[in-house]
């Protein structure tokens, strides 16, 4: 299991588009990685026609995307096909890692123990995970039975991309240009400085911990 903060395993992998090494492919750009329970399954193939059309909004981010699933490359190649068919797209814009073993699965905490496929082997969950710096930023783990959100994850990165600048934090169903909070850590004297315009609301515990700022 990869915690928050930790240094993401490097690893060797054969993909629907070659031969990669993670950290090589990494380069110095956000990335994110999304696994999949298995090839030719429904959920996941309505989850990659949408990351697919979301792909040049990755992009805008500098934010690779790659996705896994517990199948071969033969079988991720004639899956893109139906994705591609599915959601009316042109071209698939990115890889899918094999990982007929589940050794990536298993290596990286994403084994689903509820789900398993024919042979009663674990299935991969749906886990995603923002990559900056070889290090984890991020992740989320859903079930098998449920399908991600892709333009939650797309605001999820946002807020990694503004926090990571800034010395601010998003506050509850924040989206790209609302308000952030200004970090506790600032002194009342910092805070004017970054954010002369910043706002301090008053509470009944005389607190002055809620600052806002555009």
């Amino acid at each position: 299991m990869v915690n928050l903060g930790d240094v993401f395993p490097d690893f060797e992998a054969d993909t629907s588009a070659g031969h990669i090494k993670f950290h090589d492919w990494l380069g110095d750009s956000w990335a994110i990685l999304f696994s999949h329970p298995a090839d030719y399954t429904p959920v996941c193939t309505t989850e990659l026609g949408k990351a697919a059309e979301l792909a040049p909004e990755f992009e805008k981010r500098n934010c690779k995307m790659i996705a896994l699933s517990c199948d071969g490359v033969d079988d991720h190649k004639g899956w893109i096909e139906d994705i591609k068919s599915y959601s009316k797209l042109s071209e698939f814009p990115y890889q899918i890692i094999a990982d007929e073993k589940r050794d990536l699965a298993v290596k990286l905490g994403m084994v689903d123990p509820d789900e398993k496929d024919k042979a009663g082997l674990p299935l991969t969950c749906r886990a995603v995970f923002i990559i900056k710096d070889k290090k984890l930023k991020l992740s989320m783990l859903y079930p098998a039975t449920t399908g991600r959100n892709f333009n939650e994850i797309l605001r999820v990165l946002d807020s990694l991309q503004l926090t990571a600048r800034e010395k601010c934090a998003t506050p509850v169903d924040w989206q790209q240009g609302d308000a952030c909070m200004v970090l506790p850590s600032l002194s009342a004297y910092e805070a004017k400085q970054l954010f002369p315009k910043h706002v301090h609301h008053s509470v009944p515990s005389g607190k002055s911990y809620l600052r806002t700022t555009k």
